[in-house]
């Protein structure tokens, strides 16, 4: 009796240390499961953060490309910001000229004008001292004058006709 209690006792803690032992392999397998979710999730974030790497570098990339196309337009456009102040300049300098060039042609007409009317001055002298020559002429006979039309005005021209 003894022994039978005495191995009672023992199955007893047997089945105690059995519950416990079922405890901690149950305990253990949930540790394992939660640390093979763990790995998962860090496989998982690898993964994802590899995948983010290579599209921060394409990114990179393609801002470092855009950087460049970025610079060469600039210089296009400082390039043509140069030439069109170049030729401001130079139609500046043309307009200049043209300036100068009509001042000049206004004042050689002014000073066509004077001469035609001394010409026409002495003509008239000429014509009415007219005694001197076989026959008297008209004025239309000496000077035939008109002025020319064009796209710009042309300077009076007289001809004289003998």
């Amino acid at each position: 009796e003894v022994q039978v209690d005495e191995l009672q006792r023992l199955l007893a803690g047997m089945e105690k240390e059995h519950r416990s032992l079922l405890l901690k392999m149950r305990e253990g397998e949930a540790e394992l499961a939660r640390l093979r979710s763990v790995e998962g999730d860090k496989l998982a974030e690898q993964d994802r953060s590899a995948q983010l790497e290579k599209e921060v570098a394409m990114l990179r990339e393609k801002i470092h490309h855009l950087d460049d196309m970025l610079k060469s337009q600039q210089r296009k456009v400082r390039q043509m910001i140069e030439q069109l102040q170049n030729s401001k300049t130079v139609i500046q300098a043309k307009d200049s000229v043209i300036q100068e060039l009509k001042e000049r042609v206004a004042y050689l007409e002014a000073e066509n004008l004077e001469m035609h009317d001394r010409i026409e001055h002495l003509i008239e002298k000429q014509v009415s001292r007219g005694g001197h020559s076989s026959r008297a002429r008209s004025k239309s006979e000496y000077v035939s004058s008109k002025r020319l039309t064009g796209p710009k005005p042309l300077p009076l021209i007289r001809v004289v006709e003998t």
